[in-house]
């Protein structure tokens, strides 16, 4: 599959080459932010990739400073910084998105591989429409959220699915407890659609789905996460809460997330069962 490239990807892509340079040269990001004239973390902002560097001229004041002569190299990353200034397709909805989570969603879009997993909830990536209306409105009064702001969060929600049925769309495998689909939201109908989904979900070619019995004697991570894999930039982490999301990319740090996950979809019952599991959990609880 060609990778796909979208403005975020590209925002961090080139914030990593641009660190890369730097620590070249041993240089720290306060010492070029001085030395050019920039603010004290505009610099470490644009390598991290929270920010893009809109100005051309800024960046080629940088590949100056780090001595980047060669022509291909130089407009290769001109040509990132360029198509990392295009809007994301969900622009609209930053208002009201936690921090840090925008930034997931335009990586989301260009990842080759997602691993999640998921203790409490069903993973956004597979939850029924009315799943997510039903969780949405079950924190509205205590959230002191707005209609408007519930419908638009689940309307975000079902347009990112829509990443699981394009023909470019990444590699999807995720890790459900058993805990998580016996918590109620909304009504056993609700939990019925959303079992449903999840069935429908796992006949796509791309998808996988596991769940973690609760009588099975193993491994849980006591995180939610997912891990994006990427062609041309390493893997991230994301785990996030109401107010901000987290997200790590240090190889140590994302490596202990892998290795959580591998531990678990090894120890779990395989993807072939899951629809089996379903049905059973389903006429215990919500016939």
């Amino acid at each position: 599959m060609a990778a796909r490239r979208g403005p975020t990807y590209l925002r961090v892509a080139l914030g990593k080459e641009l660190r890369t340079l730097r620590d070249q040269l041993g240089l720290t990001a306060e010492a070029v932010s001085l030395e050019l004239g920039f603010s004290r973390s505009k610099v470490s902002r644009v390598e991290s990739g929270d920010i893009p560097l809109p100005k051309l001229n800024d960046l080629e004041r940088l590949l100056d400073r780090y001595g980047v002569d060669d022509i291909d190299a130089r407009d290769a990353l001109l040509q990132m910084q360029r198509g990392s200034l295009s809007k994301e397709p969900f622009t609209s909805y930053t208002s009201l998105l936690p921090s840090g989570m925008p930034i997931y969603l335009g990586l989301e879009r260009d990842a080759t591989r997602i691993r999640g997993n998921e203790n409490h909830v069903v993973h956004g990536l597979l939850q029924d429409e009315s799943y997510a209306t039903a969780l949405a409105h079950s924190a509205k009064v205590v959230e002191e959220r707005t209609t408007s702001f519930v419908e638009q969060g689940v309307r975000l929600r079902m347009e990112r699915k829509q990443l699981l049925t394009q023909s470019d769309g990444p590699e999807v495998h995720i890790i459900l407890t058993e805990s998580a689909l016996r918590t109620v939201i909304g009504s056993p109908e609700v939990m019925r659609a959303q079992y449903a989904e999840i069935k429908r979900l796992c006949a796509l070619e791309k998808v996988e789905v596991q769940i973690i019995p609760e009588d099975l004697p193993t491994y849980r991570s006591g995180w939610n996460f997912t891990v994006l894999e990427f062609t041309g930039l390493g893997p991230v982490t994301q785990s996030d809460s109401a107010k901000a999301t987290t997200m790590w990319s240090k190889e140590s740090d994302v490596g202990q997330f892998q290795r959580q996950f591998v531990a678990m979809a090894m120890a779990a019952p395989g993807p072939s069962q899951t629809p089996q599991i379903l049905d059973d959990l389903e006429k215990r609880l919500w016939k």
